[in-house]
């Protein structure tokens, strides 16, 4: 079953999921897309509030960065990683495995 379509998604902007009781920032980066934990692992920010440039995602609260392929940490004050989460698209059907 598909979580969102890929029409839904625009280009560098992020959206909040919740899937199996856990929160899901999904962001598209041309024709690929992305989603990794929603919570900033530093300051318990949602990620999808923050801005997207290229790969990198940047918490609104302190700006910590995170990529989007890997779920790593890019800058400080964060330094633990938040869990990236395989994602299937297929036609317009985004599907994201937990």
């Amino acid at each position: 079953m598909s979580d969102l379509t890929f029409s839904q998604l625009v280009q560098s902007k992020p959206v909040r999921l919740e899937k199996s009781g856990k929160s899901i920032c999904v962001a598209r980066i041309g024709e690929e897309v992305f989603a990794i934990d929603d919570t900033c692992t530093h300051g318990q920010a949602s990620l999808s509030d923050g801005d997207v440039t290229g790969f990198r995602i940047e918490c609104w609260l302190h700006g910590a960065e995170f990529d989007l392929r890997t779920g790593e940490v890019l800058s400080l004050p964060a330094t633990e990683a938040v869990k990236a989460y395989k994602v299937s698209v297929i036609a317009d059907s985004v599907t994201i495995e937990i």
